[in-house]
């Protein structure tokens, strides 16, 4: 008996042998399941919003930007009028300068300004020279060429006239716009 129970012994030994090496195969297989839980875990990277949160979301950044778009817009076209009356009292200023230069007194000879009505008229007295005297035909020349720089006088003083009141408009119309 004492050869069975040798045999059952060792068969008792074995069967515990077998039996720690499962309980430490299972404790290595088990001992890394948080890990694995946790890495094959799903994680969300991008959140879902219904859509009237991001309705709202979208019309307060609207309602956000908005007075300041309109008021930038606003400088704008403010700075953008202001250059644009600038720039036409400049040229308001520069053909006024240019009236003035090209203007000549009197005294002065007429020979840098053109004057189609003056020639047109010398032809005429040219023409009916040969039926009158000399003379007669120079005092009118001379007449003509008298009421021809008058003219020209009086309609530079015109144009002056109306560039001023314009210049004066636009800068009435510029300090009102400032106020």
């Amino acid at each position: 008996m004492a050869a069975s129970l040798s045999s059952s012994v060792t068969s008792l030994q074995s069967s515990l042998q077998i039996l720690d090496n499962s309980i430490s195969t299972l404790d290595a297989g088990v001992n890394d399941f948080p890990r694995l839980c946790k890495v094959l875990q799903t994680t969300r990277h991008f959140e879902l919003l219904p859509e009237p949160t991001l309705r709202e979301a979208q019309q307060s950044l609207l309602d956000e930007i908005t007075p300041s778009i309109a008021h930038l817009l606003t400088l704008s076209s403010n700075h953008v009028e202001k250059l644009a009356r600038r720039e036409q009292g400049l040229k308001a200023k520069c053909d006024l300068q240019e009236g003035r230069l090209s203007s000549t007194p009197e005294g002065w000879p007429s020979a840098t300004r053109s004057q189609p009505q003056g020639s047109s008229l010398r032809g005429r007295l040219a023409g009916s020279g040969a039926a009158s005297s000399s003379n007669a035909t120079a005092s009118k020349a001379a007449e003509l060429r008298r009421l021809v720089q008058k003219k020209e006088r009086l309609k530079f003083a015109v144009d002056r006239l109306e560039l001023q009141s314009a210049q004066k408009q636009r800068q009435l119309r510029k300090s009102m716009a400032a106020q």
